[in-house]
């Protein structure tokens, strides 16, 4: 369950970088006010954490699954 919800929450930022990179459209800044909200930080937060608790899968073998 935690790892379903870290790769949403790393492909939701992944997604978000896209639209920067390609179209420099920030999509937290456009509906939660960027880094200088609370709501702002709390997403980047949020998409930074699924990226690090997406890590670990990296190193996982796939035996036993």
């Amino acid at each position: 369950m935690l790892e379903k919800l870290a790769i949403l929450l790393a492909v939701a930022g992944g997604l978000n970088w896209g639209l920067v990179g390609f179209l420099g459209l920030d999509a937290v800044e456009l509906c939660l006010g960027g880094a200088v909200t609370i709501p702002g930080r709390v997403a980047y937060t949020l998409a930074a954490m699924g990226g690090v608790g997406c890590f670990p899968l990296l190193f996982r073998s796939r035996k036993g699954r």
